[in-house]
């Protein structure tokens, strides 16, 4: 077999010549011990190489293997509930070798010695195409994983088997113009290259998260795209963490892409103990995670998301909801200019290559809410999510502008609100998300008429305070009149008792639409009592100080299934103000 040989080494960078047949992104293996790595750049006959592992110990004259391949993810059953690292090597797999991941160690995406109960969903002798299903496994007591026929095949299906077989085992032969093919459980995809679809859709539908500032004034679309930007301790991380537990998506891929290894450890102990809220079973049922944290090889980290976002799409194809977090897209960010650097390319500004907003682009347009190869009609979509950490939380650094002229939707963290342990930190002036109108007719129907009216009417007083709170600052709280008083009191009362949210709270941390709707109406039904109230003479001491002041604030912790309490509370609260009886005041 020939062979290549190292002439350079510089961290994760080799550079190697004589190497048969080089293409980009065609996988390579380094030395003797047969280190993973990718060709990223060819000048001549010489490769520049980006390994996947330590390079400690390698030199000049070590031999480079060449697979012919690109660097691809095997997708078949066995995905869910699997933890890889960031190009696809099962990391429990792994841990039974040793506390340590062993260089040159190679394992397969997919168990080979599982077998799969496979049951046929097509007839033989029917006429198949990319993208129809053959037949579904039962992979976990959530997921169905649909089996389907792999891009660029299409033919009569002469066999279709029945039973229990390995991934690689063939369950359907397809005669095909250049002859029979058999087809496997498992296909295989370069993970820089999308995966085919018909068509892609108008994000016209919301997917619910269960977090209210995010429901109520920044809603995210199904197969849209939104970013988390905040400084340290803002806390991105437990709100990725939120939206992977909570929001209304049947899979969850959750892409770890340089961050601390305890977070990584974080989300590997909490996942196996929650329970998904629609089945009742453990969330890592319907759950992938890659995990590539900090001390792990630097280009493995860039190749992570794209990892995370092939099985994403490998899923959608089936016509399911996918939504994927990366957690954080500047520790991705950092290890492309680590290598760019090694590569001696002219940088861009604080040092990042030229192509930081092409590739960042690249990931995000790779969500999107999609028509299914298929001759059945069917949809599926992925929901992107990437954090964002920008150095001292400085939103004008390279990486947080290239996200926000690609996304649609930023929530916005503030250290600010952080200090004063109002979570989640998303600041409500600064946030935007540019789905509002486009959701306006699906909440409309699936919420009511008065859901935008109230939405409006709770961001205009948030509004109204911060203007008030410079007269406050200066002449203090006394020289408002009585109903800018009340406007504070319920922008107040919208702030602690609507938008703080308890992630750790058994009730609190998840509230569905219709309980957001009710808590909304009862905190701006206390705003138009305070008004009545007013008018009739009674004074804004009297008012704040009403008992049915504390029950609003209690009302978020609420169980699901007693909504109708909060309904009760709102109609108490009106009623107040048509009373004519004295007031008993608290």
């Amino acid at each position: 077999m020939k062979e290549g040989k190292i002439v350079k080494v510089s961290g994760p960078l080799v550079v190697a010549e004589g190497i048969p047949n080089a293409r980009m992104y065609d996988v390579v293996r380094v030395s003797k011990e047969r280190l993973i790595g990718e060709i990223i750049e060819l000048r001549g006959d010489r490769a520049s190489i980006q390994v996947y592992e330590e390079t400690t110990g390698l030199g000049p004259g070590d031999p480079v293997y060449s697979t012919g391949a690109p660097l691809s993810v095997e997708l078949g059953p066995g995905l869910i509930e699997a933890i890889y690292d960031g190009i696809q090597r099962p990391l429990d797999a792994i841990a039974e070798r040793g506390d340590r991941i062993a260089r040159g160690i190679d394992l397969p995406g997919l168990r080979r010695d599982k077998k799969w109960r496979f049951e046929p969903r097509l007839q033989e002798g029917a006429y198949v195409v990319a993208g129809d299903i053959l037949g579904v496994v039962q992979e976990t007591i959530i997921v169905e994983h649909r089996i389907m026929v792999p891009p660029g095949v299409e033919g009569k299906l002469v066999k279709i088997f029945a039973g229990e077989f390995t991934v690689e085992e063939p369950i359907a032969v397809v005669e095909t113009e250049e002859g029979n093919r058999e087809l496997t459980m498992m296909q295989r995809w370069p993970v820089r290259r999308g995966r085919p679809y018909k068509e892609k859709l108008f994000p016209d539908r919301m997917m619910s998260t269960g977090q209210r500032i995010i429901d109520t004034f920044f809603p995210i679309a199904r197969g849209g795209t939104a970013a988390i930007p905040g400084p340290f301790g803002s806390g991105k991380t437990v709100v990725q963490h939120q939206l992977a537990k909570w929001a209304d998506a049947d899979i969850i891929v959750y892409v770890g892409c340089g961050e601390r290894g305890n977070e990584m450890t974080d989300v590997l102990m909490e996942f196996p103990e929650l329970k998904d809220p629609k089945t009742g079973e453990d969330l890592m049922r319907r759950t992938v995670l890659v995990a590539n944290t900090s001390d792990m090889p630097v280009a493995a980290r860039e190749a992570s998301i794209y990892t995370g976002i092939t099985i994403a799409e490998y899923f959608r194809d089936m016509g399911y909801n996918v939504a994927i977090m990366a957690d954080s897209t500047s520790r991705w960010a950092e290890a492309l200019r680590e290598m760019s650097g090694r590569l001696e390319e002219m940088p861009g500004e604080e040092g990042y290559p030229a192509y930081l907003g092409s590739r960042l682009a690249d990931y995000y347009e790779r969500a999107g809410r999609v028509r299914c190869l298929g001759s059945e009609e069917r949809e599926g979509s992925i929901t992107a999510v990437g954090a964002v950490s920008p150095p001292g939380g400085d939103l004008s650094e390279p990486v947080t502008q290239a996200t926000l002229r690609i996304v649609k939707v930023f929530w916005g963290l503030d250290s600010s609100l952080a200090y004063r342990r109002h979570f989640p930190a998303i600041n409500w002036l600064n946030s935007y998300s540019l789905y509002n109108e486009r959701l306006r007719e699906y909440f409309e129907q699936a919420i009511g008429e008065e859901w935008t009216q109230l939405r409006s009417r709770a961001m205009r007083i948030l509004q109204q305070e911060a203007e008030l709170e410079e007269i406050v600052r200066l002449v203090g709280m006394d020289a408002l009149s009585p109903r800018d008083q009340l406007t504070m009191e319920v922008a107040r009362s919208i702030r602690e008792d609507y938008l703080h949210q308890n992630a750790f709270h058994e009730i609190d941390t998840y509230t569905s639409i219709q309980k957001q709707l009710a808590l909304l109406k009862a905190v701006l039904a206390f705003e138009d009592a305070g008004v009545k109230l007013l008018e009739k003479g009674r004074t804004i001491g009297e008012i704040l100080g009403l008992p049915i002041r504390e029950r609003i604030a209690k009302a978020k912790y609420v169980p699901e299934d007693q909504i109708e309490t909060i309904n009760s509370l709102t109609n108490e609260i009106l009623a107040l103000a048509e009373e004519e009886v004295a007031m008993e005041v608290g």
